[in-house]
């Protein structure tokens, strides 16, 4: 299900905006240039109202846990979640919050050289600097104690998280954090839970990294398992 009540980061150039959104409404908390606050709200809610729609006609869409067929009437929104989760094996849901990133974060891109937008850990980032995104990895000693760095010439990209420890997120697995750098953030974010599926014990780490890199499209990944660490692809750990 969508979140009713959703916590949204959006740095534009220099300025920081976090806002929420409840039952369709969103609350700036810290300002940033109104046009852009204003252009923001009205593509998070149209993007959600896509796909709230598509559920209604197909409820299938928000339960399950495998790949749909796809659909070429679909909004774009929702193909894009549809193709991401068949790419990963997984059900289209799984690529929600990487999708609204992405196609909110390209909206704005009319507008600003560069964003990073964060829809609960899952991230587009359009950048003209160098930046380093951190791993939250909840109670692993590695917590905190890593970042991908991202160069401004691999943007725009999708950086999304799993976890099997962290968060209410569904996963048949036992990660701390699996973080996926892909072309996209709806696939980021499908490979992220595609490939914490696969992470049960420390043994499951190199498996589960061999099957993200094969997916089209994926740039690398990291999986932290406890105090063990496993990476794979065009990454570089800071």
């Amino acid at each position: 299900m969508i979140n009713q009540h959703r916590f949204y980061r959006i740095w534009v150039n220099s300025d920081l905006v976090n806002f929420t959104v409840q039952d369709g409404q969103t609350d700036i908390s810290i300002s940033a240039e109104r046009y852009l606050k204003d252009k923001a709200k009205k593509l998070i809610s149209r993007y959600r109202s896509d796909i709230m729609h598509y559920i209604k006609i197909k409820p299938e869409f928000e339960f399950s846990l495998e790949p749909l067929p796809l659909d070429g009437d679909a909004p774009a929104i929702v193909g894009a979640m549809l193709k991401a989760s068949f790419l990963a094996g997984v059900g289209p849901m799984a690529a929600v919050a990487g999708a609204i990133s992405e196609f909110v974060g390209r909206d704005l891109l009319k507008f600003t050289n560069q964003i990073i937008l964060e829809n609960g850990g899952d991230i587009f980032i359009k950048t003209d600097e160098e930046r380093r995104i951190g791993i939250y990895a909840g109670d692993s000693p590695l917590s905190g104690k890593i970042a991908i760095r991202i160069k401004p010439d691999s943007t725009p990209l999708g950086i999304c998280t799993s976890s099997g420890t962290v968060g209410h997120s569904l996963s048949f697995g036992k990660a701390d954090a699996v973080s996926v750098v892909a072309r996209n953030a709806f696939l980021a974010d499908s490979c992220a839970t595609a490939t914490g599926n696969r992470v049960n014990t420390e043994n499951d780490i190199e498996k589960a990294l061999n099957f993200v890199k094969s997916i089209e499209d994926v740039i690398g990944a990291v999986v932290i398992y406890k105090d063990k660490i496993g990476t794979i692809g065009d990454i570089e750990l800071v």
